[in-house]
C-alpha cells in the first residue's frame, strides 16, 4: 500500500505574509540551516520585505555567500539584492551581546565592575548555553526594535537542535539559582557581620568550595554575584519573554534536515518538541535530495547490463552479440536485440542508450562495442545504479518521517552540483525551495 504524499510546504506565501515576523531555521548540524536561512532571507527581501538574517554559525559561510568580508553583532546591508526590499545580515557575538545587557541594565560603575570581573569574562566567553541564550537575547532586541519586517534566525550548530530552546531557561535558572545565592551571601553581608550571618554549615561549605575551586576563583564568583544581584531577575524575565515570543503568532519554525536516517530522526524529535511546547511549525525543508535518473532503468537492470558489457565472451553467441552475458536478463526480458544491451528499450534518457551508442566506436559494424566504449558504458551504467539506489534509500527514509508526521508540510530541495558561495547560488536554492525550476523560472 503506497503512502499518501506529504502536503507541500509553500515558502513564498510564508515569507510574503506580513504577519510572519520571525522565521526560525533549526535542525541538527550540517544539514544546510545557514544556506536555507540566507536563501529565504534573500528571496523575502527581493519580494519587497525589509529582512535581517541572524546567524549563530561561527563558520562565516553566511558572510561569504552574501559577498561580505565579515559579519559582526551589528546588522549590515547586503549589496547586490534586487527589488525594493532590503537584506541585512549579522553574526552573533555572544560576548558583546552579554556586555550590552550589562551596560543597559546596570549603572556605569557597577557595569564596569562586572565587565572587569574574571568570572564574568569566563562566563560570557564560553559558559555552556551562553551562545544559545545570547541568540535569544539578540532575537528579542531585534524584534523589540520594530525596524524589520522579517527576522530570519539561523540557529546554533549544536549537536541537538533542542539546545536552542532549552539554553535560555537553563542559563536563567543558573544565574538565578540557589547555588549562586549561597555564594552571594558572604559578599552581601561582609566582614564579621557576614561570619555571624553564616551558620557553621555555611562556613564549612564555603571553606570546602574554596579548597576545591581555589580561593581567588570563589572570591571572583562572589564579587560577580554581588554586582549582578539586581540583574538576576532581568535574565529570568527576558528569557521568559523571548520564549513566549517564539510561541506567539507571527513566528514560524522550519525544521531543516538531510534525507538521512539520523538527521530525520532528530527532525522528528524536534517536531514533537515544538508541538509539546505550542510553537508554530511551518514545515520541513528536506535538503540535498538526489534524483534517481530514468525510472524505467532500474538499478538491477543497469548493473546487469554493465556486467554483460564487462564480461564479453562468457557464452558463445552469434556474430554481433558479443558482450551479452546471458540470452535473458534477470527480469526475463530477451537480450537478443541491440536495444536490450542497455537493459530495456523503454528507457528514454542517455544512460539507457549509452551501451547502444558504444557500437558507433571504432569497431566494425556487427562486431560489438570496442573495449574502451564498453568500459565507458559499463561505468555509466554502474553510476546510474548507484544513483538509483541512493534515491530509493532517501525516499524510504522520507516516507518513514511522513508516516510518523503526515500533517507536516515538506519542501524538497534538489542537491546542487557545488557549494553555494554567492547570491546567485542563494537565489537558486530559494527558487528550488519555492518549487521553481531556476533554469526556466517555472
Amino acid at each position: 500500500m503506497s503512502l499518501d504524499p506529504a502536503p507541500a510546504l509553500e515558502t513564498d506565501p510564508l515569507i510574503d505574509d506580513p504577519a510572519t515576523r520571525i522565521l526560525v531555521c533549526c535542525g541538527s548540524g550540517g544539514v544546510g540551516k545557514t544556506t536555507t536561512a540566507a536563501a529565504l532571507g534573500l528571496r523575502a527581501a527581493e519580494r519587497g520585505r525589509k529582512v535581517v538574517v541572524l546567524t549563530i554559525d561561527p563558520a562565516r559561510r553566511l558572510a561569504q555567500s552574501m559577498g561580505i568580508d565579515a559579519l559582526d553583532n551589528t546588522p549590515r546591508r547586503v549589496p547586490g539584492t534586487r527589488g525594493e526590499g532590503e537584506l541585512h545580515a549579522m553574526m552573533l557575538d555572544m560576548k558583546r551581546t552579554f556586555d550590552e545587557i550589562v551596560e543597559a541594565h546596570a549603572e556605569p560603575a557597577r557595569a564596569r565592575a562586572i565587565l572587569e570581573n574574571p568570572f564574568y569574562q569566563s562566563l560570557s566567553a564560553g559558559f555552556a548555553g551562553t551562545q544559545e541564550y545570547m541568540a535569544m537575547e539578540k532575537l528579542g532586541q531585534l524584534r523589540a526594535g520594530e525596524k524589520w519586517d522579517l527576522i530570519v534566525v539561523d540557529t546554533p550548530p549544536s549537536r541537538s537542535a533542542l539546545d536552542f530552546l532549552d539554553a535560555p531557561k537553563n542559563l536563567g535558572s543558573f544565574l538565578d539559582g540557589k547555588f549562586l545565592r549561597v555564594l552571594m551571601a558572604p559578599a552581601k553581608a561582609g566582614g564579621r557581620a557576614g561570619m555571624k550571618f553564616l551558620n557553621a554549615g555555611m562556613s564549612l561549605m564555603t571553606g570546602t568550595l574554596g579548597k576545591l575551586l581555589g580561593g581567588q576563583f570563589l572570591s571572583d564568583v562572589q564579587t560577580f554575584v554581588a554586582a549582578m544581584d539586581t540583574m538576576f531577575g532581568g535574565f529570568r524575565a527576558r528569557a521568559d519573554a523571548t520564549y513566549q515570543l517564539l510561541q506567539a503568532p507571527g513566528t514560524a519554525f522550519l525544521v531543516v534536515a538531510a534525507p538521512e536516517r539520523d538527521a530525520l530522526r532528530e527532525a522528528a524529535y524536534f517536531v514533537r518538541r515544538l508541538a509539546d511546547d505550542g510553537m508554530p511549525l511551518a514545515g520541513l525543508v528536506l535538503n540535498r535530495v538526489h534524483g534517481g535518473g530514468p525510472a524505467a532503468l532500474t538499478a538491477e537492470r543497469a548493473l546487469s547490463a554493465a556486467e554483460n558489457l564487462e564480461d564479453p565472451g562468457i557464452v558463445d553467441q552469434p556474430d554481433g552479440k558479443a558482450g551479452l552475458r546471458n540470452p535473458r536478463n534477470t527480469t526475463g526480458d530477451a537480450l537478443d536485440s541491440p536495444e536490450a544491451e542497455a537493459g530495456s528499450r523503454d528507457t528514454t534518457e542517455e544512460p539507457s542508450r549509452t551501451p547502444r551508442a558504444a557500437h558507433t566506436g571504432s569497431a566494425a559494424p556487427g562486431s560489438g562495442p570496442s573495449p574502451q566504449a564498453a568500459a565507458l558504458a559499463a561505468g555509466l551504467l554502474r553510476l546510474h545504479a548507484e544513483r538509483a539506489r541512493r534515491h530509493a534509500r532517501e525516499a524510504r527514509t522520507r516516507d518513514r518521517f511522513t508516516a510518523l508526521h503526515p500533517e507536516v508540510p515538506v519542501a524538497e530541495v534538489p542537491a546542487l552540483a557545488g557549494d553555494v558561495h554567492d547570491l546567485t547560488g542563494l537565489r537558486t536554492v530559494a527558487a528550488r525551495l519555492a518549487g521553481e525550476n531556476p533554469a526556466t523560472g517555472d
